[in-house]
């Protein structure tokens, strides 16, 4: 018998890696990249530093988030997670030319990343913005942002940490609005337990872009971590 597989949120595209995005992976990646072993990373070594506050997004696309709050925060940490090539690529690029120092990257799949290489209350927020909407509804199991993950994301923010969401889908939108508000380690920042406005650290992604030529709206959600432990956790 075949063991059990898990349904993955992406399929790994040929998508084309440039000349200077090759470079990049080959050249920076043993500086900034994280190889994913299944142990746990120790973020404090991987950074240089203990007491920063820490920020993790899943699926940083081109990078544009992620790169953009590292050049704006130089306190804080940054650790982006994404499966494809060429995004890590453009990434660790702008991390060069803008001389980032606060950036690290794992490219790997992200359940099993925060499953196995990242300790509980390693971060202070976590941003997970526009993933893979899987639209149609034979394809709903794809999405990443039900139950389980968010309560395995929910364990990794610290106490008091956020918990940041956005999708141009109404559809995936309602579903992340229903599994975010049933799980008890979160509670809304929203006022009536919706939606909240648009973060104005956030610059338009591409998808954004494209959701908003094509009519759709965009809805953004955000959490934060219910302190129940006496060591804040």
């Amino acid at each position: 018998m075949h063991p059990h597989r898990r349904i993955r949120s992406f399929v790994l595209r040929a998508g084309r890696v440039t000349a200077a995005q090759d470079r990049a992976l080959a050249e920076l990646w043993p500086r900034f990249g994280l190889d994913f072993t299944g142990a746990v990373i120790d973020l404090d070594a991987a950074f240089g530093r203990a007491a920063a506050p820490r920020c993790l997004e899943i699926g940083f696309g081109t990078g544009d988030v992620i790169g953009s709050l590292a050049q704006q925060h130089s306190g804080t940490d940054y650790l982006g997670i994404e499966v494809h090539r060429s995004g890590v690529g453009r990434l660790l690029l702008r991390v060069e030319q803008s001389r980032l120092g606060n950036v690290r990257v794992v490219c790997h799949d992200a359940v099993e990343v925060l499953k196995d290489s990242i300790a509980d209350a390693a971060f202070d927020e976590v941003l997970i913005f526009f993933p893979d909407p899987w639209h149609k509804k034979r394809h709903h199991k794809r999405r990443l942002i039900d139950a389980t993950f968010v309560d395995l994301v929910s364990g990794k923010l610290r106490g008091g940490g956020v918990l940041r969401l956005a999708t141009d889908w109404q559809d995936y939108a309602e579903q992340m609005l229903a599994v975010c508000n049933a799980n008890a380690g979160l509670a809304s920042l929203s006022p009536d337990g919706t939606y909240v406005g648009r973060p104005d650290f956030r610059p338009a992604t591409r998808f954004e872009r494209r959701g908003e030529r094509l009519g759709h709206g965009v809805w953004d959600l955000a959490y934060v971590r219910q302190i129940t432990g006496k060591n804040g956790a």
